[in-house]
């Protein structure tokens, strides 16, 4: 059966990735904040857009970006990303961004009532767990969390270190019966 060009589906695209069971594309990691799962237990992510200038952009594809100190504060039924580091751009004039600005986030507004709710509880609160590019777009993982007590964060640590030293007695016994 004949099917012309026109009709015939593209590759790549949304067909590839209908073919492949992605939904989204690829995400590039810009920058993580891996002391935030250290410090608190994550109850639930979201996915937001990020509200950018065209230099933080720039800076932000080369890979500049910190989390550490960042988090999030929903004002007005708006919700921003604070104190998120994306420095200046090398290359920029003075229409350059200032590093430490307040940076809207892009939500549903179902997703912004239930996380101003949720932050008002005793305990709660939101931070920024990655920043990454998705199909072009700048977008920031947040999440909802609660804060760890100290011993909390200890025995996560223990946790850790016991599965490693696990995973590393199966691998040496596994490495031992194939040399018999």
């Amino acid at each position: 059966m004949y099917v012309p060009k026109e009709a015939q589906p593209k590759k790549g695209g949304s067909a590839a990735k209908a073919r492949d069971g992605e939904k989204g594309g690829k995400r590039k990691i810009v920058a993580q904040n891996k002391k935030a799962r250290h410090d608190y237990a994550i109850i639930d992510t979201y996915e937001a857009g990020l509200v950018l200038t065209g230099t933080e952009v720039k800076s932000l594809r080369q890979g500049r970006a910190s989390l550490v100190d960042g988090f999030v504060q929903v004002d007005g039924g708006e919700a921003w990303l604070h104190n998120a580091h994306i420095p200046e751009y090398a290359q920029g004039t003075w229409t350059n961004h200032s590093a430490r600005r307040k940076r809207k986030l892009l939500l549903h507004r179902e997703e912004i009532d239930k996380l101003e709710v949720k932050a008002q509880e005793t305990g709660h609160t939101i931070v920024p767990l990655a920043l990454y590019f998705k199909d072009g777009r700048a977008k920031a993982e947040i999440a909802l969390a609660r804060g760890k007590k100290e011993y909390d964060k200890r025995q996560t640590l223990r946790e850790k270190q016991d599965r490693r030293e696990s995973d590393r007695a199966i691998a040496a016994a596994k490495r031992r019966q194939r040399g018999v």
